[in-house]
């Protein structure tokens, strides 16, 4: 059967007064995901979405939340936000000098644990981690802020992580995209082996009928 790309709609995009109107779209047009940042303005340098909100989100809609853990010592915070079976976490390599101790405690508590990697980082911090992880989110900007292009060399190192996961025997596990996924990158990625890509300001969150950009999107992803 072919493989059907899912999109994990970006919350940080949305003006916050429109965020529940854009949710309510997106359970209609049945998206996947809800990706949420979370930022310490140490990590990278900028502030976003606390525990409160997160737990607030959950409360109101059934779409599973995609939370990129974007903090330093995330082994202190993770348990502030009370992640639930099935939800998805990024945890960034450099974020924390215990990540063995974060995916257990991920895992124990039946969520989807998965590794973050920026631009620069070298995939094969991977081989490390790749028994205990469900996926990999490929940052193809580095993270921050919305609205960045595209780093040109992340396109092809999403087929490298593909590669180097499949010969770890690790094939079950999958890649996620973040940063400029245009309709065009998006179908870049795709053919590269990204299996969730993140939707903002590049695709769904821009003028336009949301129906239609969502279909687009789904078209260059498989659908």
């Amino acid at each position: 059967m072919e493989r059907k790309g899912k999109i994990a709609a970006s919350v940080m995009c949305a003006g916050f007064d429109q965020i529940m109107d854009y949710v309510r779209r997106f359970e209609e047009e049945n998206i996947e995901y809800l990706h949420v940042d979370v930022m310490d303005g140490t990590f990278v340098p900028n502030l976003a979405y606390g525990p409160d909100f997160v737990k607030r989100l959950r409360s109101l809609t059934s779409i599973t939340i995609d939370c990129h853990f974007m903090v330093d010592r995330a082994e202190e915070k993770l348990k502030w936000f009370d992640f639930q079976p099935g939800e998805q976490v990024s945890l960034h390599y450099e974020g924390t000098c215990h990540i063995q101790k974060c995916l257990d405690y991920l895992q124990k508590k039946g969520v989807k644990a998965m590794i973050a990697i920026n631009p620069g980082t070298p995939i094969q911090v991977l081989e490390e981690v790749a028994d205990y992880i469900s996926g990999v989110l490929v940052l193809n900007v580095n993270p921050g802020f919305a609205g960045q292009k595209i780093v040109p060399h992340t396109i092809e190192k999403v087929g490298r992580v593909r590669r180097l996961l499949d010969s770890l025997g690790h094939p079950e596990v999958y890649i996620e995209v973040d940063g400029n996924i245009t309709v065009e990158n998006a179908a870049k990625l795709y053919a590269q082996g990204a299996d969730i890509f993140v939707a903002g300001t590049s695709s769904i969150f821009r003028e336009g009928d949301l129906k239609e950009l969502i279909a687009a999107k789904r078209k260059a992803i498989g659908w």
